[in-house]
């Protein structure tokens, strides 16, 4: 058996496991899909077992491939972080960082400091992924992800990277033209409401309220359910119904006169975001860096 070869199948079996798609594995490692097809198969052949189930749909590990894949992937880690530890010995900080965050996070906090930070460090290349689920960084690959404090998984090291922030309820002008403003969170059963739908929570967020001592989740009702936050934002602004959205996204907005701030006495305040990743991980000087670059400063 060719041991440069065992290695290339080895990894090319690992990513097409972890990607559960020969296609999502092709555009990580570079390569066409039928040439990664050919290494998994020629690592079967050398081995005399099936590693991978494919279907039309779906890529699973055989128990042969589980196996694998437990012993084998955990190795490859190491190696691949001792080369990105010897690779740091470099004058110039380099390296690939792949961060999961929210729409808003990356939005309002992510991008304006990243922004900076690429044109500072033009060999560190950085991959955003928007998604509101939680995601197990460590099994998808991530380096690292930003979600808001309360979200954050045990076992991880978290770095605070924004300031608290605050939720409104949002009407445009023409809507409340036709509809009595609500006074309190129990007035919105009369309103359409703009529903967001969060895979975290597995259904309709709830609209969460807090005055003094009494808080208040309201299961609001209304013609249209979205899941991307500036397409709620651009509902509310069009006058389909009332919305609850970070303050800060529609802060201009609000200025402008184009929206209108509803029941405010009542819209709580919830935890910042914190950037987090694995205690264990041995992190790369490139991404040291950028955890400064995005750390929060009062």
């Amino acid at each position: 058996m060719n041991g440069s070869d065992d290695f290339t199948g080895i990894i090319a079996f690992i990513t097409v496991a972890q990607e559960r798609s020969f296609t999502r594995a092709a555009a990580k490692l570079g390569v066409s899909q039928s040439a990664l097809s050919q290494t998994v198969r020629t690592l079967e052949s050398r081995l005399g077992v099936r590693l991978l189930t494919r279907t039309t749909r779906s890529v699973s590990t055989t128990d042969a491939g589980t196996r694998l894949l437990e012993t084998a992937s955990p190795r490859l880690a190491e190696v691949q972080a001792e080369m990105a530890a010897i690779a740091e010995m470099r004058d110039k900080p380099s390296g690939t960082l792949r961060i999961t965050a929210s729409e808003h996070a990356a939005d309002t906090l992510l991008w304006p400091r990243l922004a900076r930070f690429l044109k500072e460090w033009p060999d560190i290349r950085v991959e955003v992924s928007v998604d509101y689920g939680m995601i197990d960084i460590a099994a998808e690959s991530y380096d690292m992800g930003i979600r808001l404090g309360d979200e954050v998984a045990s076992g991880m090291i978290a770095v605070r990277v924004g300031q608290d922030h605050r939720f409104a309820v949002i009407g445009s002008p023409d809507y409340l033209a036709s509809h009595t403003p609500p006074k309190t969170p129990w007035d919105l059963e009369h309103h359409n409401c703009i529903s967001f739908r969060l895979p975290t929570y597995g259904g309709l967020y709830a609209w969460e309220f807090k005055k003094g001592k009494q808080e208040v989740r309201v299961r609001v009702d209304g013609q249209l359910i979205l899941n991307s936050l500036y397409q709620v934002i651009n509902a509310a602004l069009d006058g389909v119904g009332l919305a609850f959205v970070p303050r800060d996204s529609v802060a201009q907005h609000i200025a402008d006169g184009r929206l209108q701030e509803l029941i405010a006495e009542w819209c709580p305040t919830f935890p910042g975001y914190y950037l987090y990743y694995p205690s264990r991980r041995e992190t790369s000087r490139a991404m040291k860096m950028l955890v400064e670059a995005l750390r929060y400063r009062t």
